[in-house]
């Protein structure tokens, strides 16, 4: 490793220096200087790693050029060499960090030696620390600038304006949610299963004074209490068992930002409670834990359950009922309002290529006339899932009526019996009379449904006679 690092000798007395090179130089590469501007000049010219200089030298004392040489070169290792018992002046000056250690005149050989062996791995380590921190300093910037762009594009992406809708009932919607964005107050998303609360409340934090901070989502029916008191609230090391260390809950994660409660009506009264406090006070205790804790999050809470309902069945606290209904906001069902399902559908057919990693479908006319016709009790979810459904069944560049679910053309009964089915061909038989039927029910004649199909007439009429449809 030796000769990769510079050493630098300073002394008044050329003898000494001679000895010195003679020392070090099959192992480093030595410079030597006999006056503290000559050391001066090589420093500047030079990558010095180990600078060693007398004490007591005419012009420049040995500290005074280390810390000029400290100023020039920040990352050498300075070392003194004294004949002197100058204790208070070294002392200084190594307290300063102006000088690394001091070695006494005269030395021994091996002290030496050693000396400079770990003077220039302490250099050697102070320069792979440099890099180390360099290269942190430059991931770091890279993930502040990874995470501005995902935030900027998770920003973007739930914005009021890309929260898909043009019909009358949506865009009432956001009017409203363009109204509370801002507001402290706590809301409350009521609507079906599926239509999309949670994708509102991001919206509803993403346009807000809160974006940049964090937004938390939990549903309030799928944990049991004990660990949904965890969840929330967090608890401290040893509450129960399994608490190995102390761990933050939910509202504090989401401190100065949102906490979306999703179907906030399954939570039990003992939960209620503890919400309630939370929620009038902005204060609530880890599970474990004597100590109180404050959270500024703004809770949106969420559910599909009439609450009032709730309430007179003694099934929900009306204390929280109040003092979540301040601001409720209604989510419209698909089915009120179906002139934004093409809209929809196409979205999620791109949404759906892309993720299996077809190209772009289109939709036929028939195909969305029947998914405007159908109510979609699943709202946008099920409309969503039967995209994804019909983009893996395609056998072309187009989602043709007949890839729809049996139950978007109301043929259920007639599915049910394909399920049945236990023998693969029978199966087999059973779809194709569905295809069939649907297609001569779209068409009104065999020749149309023949295309529709990819037959030609002669091939549907043999299909038809060995199914036992004529």
């Amino acid at each position: 490793m030796g000769k990769n690092f510079y050493l630098l000798f300073v002394d008044d007395e050329p003898e000494i220096l001679e000895s010195l090179r003679m020392t070090f130089s099959e192992d480093y590469l030595v410079k030597t200087a006999t006056s503290g501007p000559e050391a001066l000049g090589i420093a500047k010219e030079n990558e010095v790693s180990v600078i060693i200089a007398d004490q007591r030298m005419p012009g420049m004392t040995g500290i005074e050029l280390l810390r000029q040489v400290k100023a020039l070169k920040p990352d050498a290792v300075r070392m003194i060499l004294t004949a002197y018992t100058d204790v208070e002046a070294l002392l200084d000056a190594i307290n300063a960090g102006e000088v690394y250690r001091y070695l006494t005149k005269p030395w021994e050989q091996a002290d030496l030696v050693q000396a400079v062996r770990q003077a220039v791995e302490r250099y050697e380590l102070g320069r792979e620390n440099r890099r180390l921190f360099q290269e942190l300093e430059q991931a770091h910037l890279k993930l502040r600038k990874d995470y501005e762009a995902l935030r900027g594009e998770v920003e973007g992406q739930y914005r009021f304006e890309e929260i898909i809708g043009r019909s009358r009932a949506m865009e009432k919607l956001f009017e409203v949610l363009r109204r509370v964005a801002d507001s402290m107050t706590t809301l409350l998303l009521i609507g079906e299963t599926g239509v999309g609360k949670e994708v509102v409340a991001k919206a509803i934090h993403y346009s807000s004074s809160r974006r940049k901070y964090q937004f938390v989502v939990q549903n309030c029916g799928a944990l049991p209490d004990s660990l949904l008191e965890s969840e929330l609230f967090g608890h401290k090391r040893g509450a129960f068992t399994g608490a190995v260390a102390d761990k933050k809950g939910l509202f504090e994660e989401a401190d100065h930002g949102t906490i979306f409660l999703d179907e906030i009506a399954e939570t039990s009264p003992a939960m209620q409670v503890r919400l309630l406090r939370v929620l009038q006070e902005g204060e609530f205790r880890r599970v474990g834990d004597t100590q109180p804790r404050r959270s500024d999050a703004r809770v949106i809470a969420a559910t599909h359950r009439n609450l009032e309902a709730e309430v007179k069945a003694g099934r929900f606290r009306e204390d929280l009922f109040y003092r979540l209904n301040v601001l409720p906001i209604r989510i419209p069902p698909l089915r009120e309002r179906p002139e934004d399902i093409p809209l929809l559908a196409h979205h999620f057919l791109d949404k759906a290529c892309r993720k299996s990693g077809r190209a772009v479908l289109r939709i036929d006319e028939d195909a969305l006339t029947l998914l405007e016709r159908y109510p979609f009790p699943g709202n946008v979810r099920e409309l969503e899932n039967e995209l994804e459904r019909a983009v893996m069944l395609a056998p072309g560049e187009v989602v043709a009526a007949e890839l729809l679910s049996p139950r978007i053309w109301g043929e259920e009964d007639n599915a049910g019996s394909v399920g049945a089915a236990e023998h693969l061909n029978e199966a087999v038989d059973q779809l194709k009379r569905l295809l069939i039927s649907r297609a001569l029910k779209a068409e009104g004649n065999k020749t149309r449904a023949a295309v529709r199909l990819g037959l030609t007439r002669q091939s549907l009429q043999q299909m038809m006679k060995r199914l036992g449809m004529e």
